[in-house]
């Protein structure tokens, strides 16, 4: 048997991740992102006398890297849109409404024209 209970009811598909987890993967991304940079920066230096072309744009990586890392590593924890409500009303069933007081079956509402004709 079901038990009926007034509490509200909670999607869990719709539940963030934990704290924890968030800090973890926003601390993977920033160390990511600064390997790629350390990478740019030691093909910078080798390569400088080699191919300038290719130092220059490792260069520019290099100088721009951190500023994206940062700002990838402090995304989180907002509000995802894309998921669904994590909250679901309760159901409400419609209320009856109360029984004509002449005991006969027709309705006692006005017509919709608003026409006070009598029947």
């Amino acid at each position: 048997m079901r038990k009926q209970s007034g509490g509200q009811v909670f999607r869990i598909t719709g539940a963030r991740q934990g704290l924890a987890e968030d800090v973890r993967g926003r601390q993977r991304r920033y160390v990511i992102s600064m390997s790629i940079r350390t990478l740019s920066v030691v093909l910078t230096a080798v390569l400088w006398n080699v191919e300038r072309p290719v130092a220059i744009v490792t260069l520019v990586l290099g100088a721009l890297l951190p500023y994206v890392a940062v700002v990838f590593a402090n995304a989180g924890r907002e509000n995802v849109t894309s998921l669904p409500s994590t909250f679901i009303p309760t159901p409400t069933r419609p209320a009856l409404g109360a029984a004509p007081m002449g005991g006969t079956a027709e309705s006692t509402t006005e017509p919709a024209g608003g026409s006070h004709e009598p029947r």
